[in-house]
């Protein structure tokens, strides 16, 4: 039995409902559009230019994506030319502070998960 509680929720239904969640947020670009969203209401080439390495397709996918799941908000204005902002639903704020965890949790043991990996890597060949 775990020690952690917690861990029966991941275990749940057989993981599916974590797992669904994971896959989107935990995909390439999905974290890095709702950090640069944080606090922020920007426009379509705004965002692009703020994710470094994001093609426009894949920034289309992800904001679909996010806004299907409830987690950005898209604001269309009927000007001309049009004019469309995202922002941060409140669901998507809810993710900045574990989304902060996690960044802090892999900035404080990233170097050690790279050692064992060389180590792991140096005993294969």
């Amino acid at each position: 039995m775990s020690k952690n509680r917690g861990s029966c929720l991941i275990r749940g239904d057989g993981g599916r409902t974590v797992r669904g969640l994971l896959d989107r947020i935990g995909d390439r670009w999905s974290l890095l559009v709702v950090a640069v969203l944080d606090g922020e209401r920007l426009r379509f080439g705004e965002l692009q230019h703020r994710v470094p390495g994001i093609s426009q397709r894949m920034l289309t996918r992800t904001l679909r994506n996010l806004e299907r799941d409830g987690l950005v908000h898209r604001t269309s204005y009927p000007e001309v030319p049009p004019r469309v902002e995202y922002e941060l639903t409140d669901r998507g704020r809810t993710l900045i502070g574990p989304a902060v965890a996690l960044a802090e949790w892999a900035v404080d043991h990233g170097p050690a998960v790279e050692a064992s990996r060389a180590r792991f890597d140096a005993g294969r060949t």
